[in-house]
């Protein structure tokens, strides 16, 4: 079935290109790139100053106003921060309405073969997804509940891994999800921390499905709840509860005494702490880094022709976004394993943490960035300002030793 949309989707690509030209329509949005050389923030002052015949001291001259208003003006225009928190656009056209807004209409023959496709995906794979879905978690609580009332040996946490392969496997069959797993030699032991890049929730069990993990997040009610109760019970999870996820302390406590156990399983932390919209990744927070134990990092690059797995949660709530991932043609994703990395003598956990998310981005094929992924949801901390407004200060008096970002209203977050 992967084969046949593959070539489908080719077709329309191409009969959409031709119908374009013949239409002399525009089909892909120009993208254009700001280029800016490395530079620090007084070699470009200085240069402006120049160039205006401004001052050639250290004293504050009008044109200054204007390289910060360019720097602002760039930034809005190409910004590589916000835009990592949207849906990456398609240069083809996937027959999904919400894919691209430029390729609809283009020819007749596609509209027709995008009206089947919704008759497919609606009509028949929904359907059949939802049911696996419902069945998925039902077994997983179901089943997990029952293992939960066994004592604790060998054979509970034999059959707990079994129930909790078979029915992430089962959720991986309800999205239609196509993976492959590469270098398997790798795959995270027990006693060690797997971290990964975060570009959707189905992460999770994108890597479930292929070994068992324990999992870590917050305490949830509803059927949320429901479920983590019934996994607890059959394998030691770490749930906080709200006020305690704050407390780094207890958190770094509960995970060290987790991975000092050999007999439990790896533990499942995304350290972006929030998803990225699979082209990059973000900083990490170094929580995680700092237990001292080995950490096996996981790179996840999703392919976006069969469907966006990347969830903006500003936009669309979770049901929504399910919705959109089990009307979709499939989830096509690639799964690296990496060598185990320990931190190294004299390496503190900021850059031990750099260290493993370059890693993951050169496997993985995405951008290396420092930013926060908290920016998404926040707004820049009052102190990151002042840092910014320090470095003018010291070109005023001549001390200037950091370079400049290039966007003004963000700072680099390690600053």
């Amino acid at each position: 079935m992967s084969w046949c949309c593959f070539f489908c989707l080719q077709w329309a690509t191409l009969r959409m290109e031709r119908g374009a030209k013949e239409k002399n329509q525009q089909l892909y949005k120009p993208y254009s790139i700001i280029a800016k050389e490395p530079a620090s923030l007084e070699q470009e002052i200085q240069e402006m100053r120049r160039s205006g015949s401004g001052l050639g001291g250290a004293e504050f001259d009008m044109s200054d106003i204007f390289y910060f208003c360019r720097r602002g003006v760039e930034s809005i225009v190409d910004d590589e921060v916000t835009k990592r928190f949207t849906a990456e656009e398609l240069e083809s056209w996937n027959l999904l309405t919400r894919s691209n807004y430029n390729f609809h209409h283009i020819s007749t023959r596609l509209t027709v073969l995008w009206g089947l496709g919704v008759l497919i995906r609606y009509g028949i794979l929904l359907p059949l997804r939802v049911t696996l879905a419902f069945t998925g978690v039902g077994l997983l609580v179901f089943l997990t509940s029952i293992i939960g009332l066994l004592p604790n040996g060998g054979m509970k946490s034999f059959l707990s891994e079994k129930v909790h392969l078979m029915c992430y496997r089962i959720c991986v069959r309800a999205l239609t999800a196509i993976i492959t797993y590469h270098d398997s030699e790798n795959k995270p032991k027990n006693g060690g921390i797997c971290v990964a890049n975060h570009t959707s929730p189905i992460d999770v069990i994108i890597l479930a499905s292929d070994g068992c993990y324990a999992m870590v997040g917050q305490v949830h009610g509803g059927l949320m709840g429901v479920i983590q109760r019934a996994m607890v019970k059959a394998c030691p999870h770490i749930w906080f509860e709200r006020s305690e996820v704050k407390d780094r302390h207890l958190v770094a406590k509960r995970l060290s005494d987790h991975v000092a156990d050999k007999s439990k399983l790896p533990i499942l932390i995304f350290p972006e702490g929030t998803c990225i919209n699979n082209t990059s990744v973000m900083m990490f927070k170094k929580g995680s880094f700092e237990i001292g134990c080995t950490v096996y990092p996981v790179a996840i690059k999703y392919d976006p022709r069969f469907g966006e797995a990347f969830w903006n949660s500003s936009k669309f709530g979770m049901v929504n976004y399910l919705l959109h991932m089990m009307s979709s043609w499939a989830i096509v994703c690639s799964v690296w394993y990496l060598p185990p990395m320990s931190r190294e003598e004299g390496e503190d956990a900021v850059q031990f943490a750099n260290r493993v998310k370059a890693a993951i981005a050169r496997k993985g094929g995405l951008a290396d960035l420092l930013w926060d992924g908290g920016l998404k949801r926040e707004k820049v901390k009052e102190v990151f300002k002042e840092e910014q407004q320090k470095l003018y200060s010291k070109v005023l008096v001549g001390g200037l030793t950091g370079h400049f970002t290039g966007n003004t209203h963000l700072v680099h977050p390690l600053t």
